[in-house]
């Protein structure tokens, strides 16, 4: 499974973004897809999660963030609004190749893309 996360760009404070992950190598259904972002200096952090079933948000984007996804696309989106300084990060969308993986069970995200950055400043 190969992904490619992309839509990262310069953003002003409270703005929007949408980043994209292109997934190849698999069909979307039956897998489970997160987006992660990592800070300069600051540890990977988890942000979102979406399979079969409900979506999953960390509590510091709940309410501004949406994840969805394409299943005749093959591409998961991460629809970004309010976006904050804090947020400025490398932002990576991964997947849990295990088939029928799903966000509640714990997914182990094995296949990872190279990463899109996302920069949030005036």
């Amino acid at each position: 499974v190969q992904l490619q996360a992309s839509g990262g760009g310069l953003v002003q404070p409270g703005g929007s973004l949408r980043l994209s992950c292109l997934v190849s190598g698999r069909t979307l259904d039956h897998y489970a897809i997160g987006w992660f972002r990592q800070a300069p200096g600051k540890e990977r952090e988890w942000v979102s999660c979406i399979s079969d079933g409900p979506t999953y948000y960390a509590d510091s984007v709940k309410g501004r963030f949406a994840i969805s996804r394409d299943d005749a696309a093959n591409t998961v989106w991460l629809q970004m609004n309010s976006l904050k300084p804090e947020e400025t990060a490398v932002y990576y969308c991964a997947a849990d190749t295990r088939y029928g993986s799903i966000c509640e069970a714990g997914p182990q995200f094995d296949s990872w893309g190279q990463g899109t950055l996302v920069t949030v400043s005036s």
